[in-house]
């Protein structure tokens, strides 16, 4: 039986990729005057190719960009403080995902968050999206020392909330880091499927909405 349920955060409990092309519209509207005349399409196209759903540093990006349009390098400055600044509004709950977590609260499972990232980053995220206490335990690599995939970031979560990885499921986007680093550590992985990452993995729940782990987590 599952007795816990821990997630991984971007991309799994909100639409990063919605999020980004928000902001990046956002941001083109805001620096119009100082883009050197980009096309909107490409400007936007770009920011999200090269962000790589989120496993390239906001400094990279906003160099990468500032290097192939020829924008000033108090412009980059200027977007990289912009982006840390109004991302985590662009951060959105859907329905699906805010029922699966009050239905597994309800039916009396532990809930955690397991995530990479940098501490204040992360926890100004689970703020904006209203997540800030809906979990009994977060683990954040930077505050950790320890990120996925290594089985320790996994065990040490489910130390903390007395957990055998046997009664204990994991959702996350991310085939490796997710996925594969759970399925080793011995958890219950489920891939919450995306169009641009490939499962190597066969032995593992594939679902595209969170509520289609209930079935497997609410059975006696």
């Amino acid at each position: 039986m599952i007795r816990a349920v821990l997630f991984d955060l971007d991309g799994t409990l909100y639409d990063r990729d919605a999020a980004m092309s928000e902001l990046a519209h956002e941001q083109f509207t805001t620096f119009r005057e100082r883009l050197n005349g980009v096309d909107e399409e490409r400007f936007i196209l770009r920011f999200i190719e090269i962000d790589e759903h989120g496993y390239a540093s906001r400094p990279d990006v906003y160099r990468r960009l500032g290097d192939e349009f020829g924008l000033a390098s108090g412009l980059t400055h200027d977007l990289e403080r912009h982006f840390w600044e109004a991302y985590a509004r662009r951060c959105e709950i859907s329905s699906d995902t805010w029922s699966t977590l009050q239905a597994l609260r309800t039916a009396g499972k532990t809930l955690g968050l397991i995530t990479n990232g940098q501490t204040r980053w992360q926890t100004r995220k689970l703020e904006g999206l209203g997540l800030g206490s809906f979990f009994e335990v977060v683990l954040i690599s930077e505050a950790e020392g320890v990120k996925k995939p290594e089985a320790a970031i996994f065990h040490r979560a489910l130390d903390r909330i007395g957990v055998l990885p046997a009664d204990a499921m994991f959702v996350g986007d991310h085939p490796e880091v997710d996925v594969r680093g759970a399925h080793d550590a011995g958890l219950v992985a489920v891939w919450k499927r995306v169009p641009y990452w490939t499962l190597a993995l066969h032995d593992v729940l594939v679902v595209d909405r969170l509520s289609e782990i209930l079935p497997v987590c609410l059975q006696a």
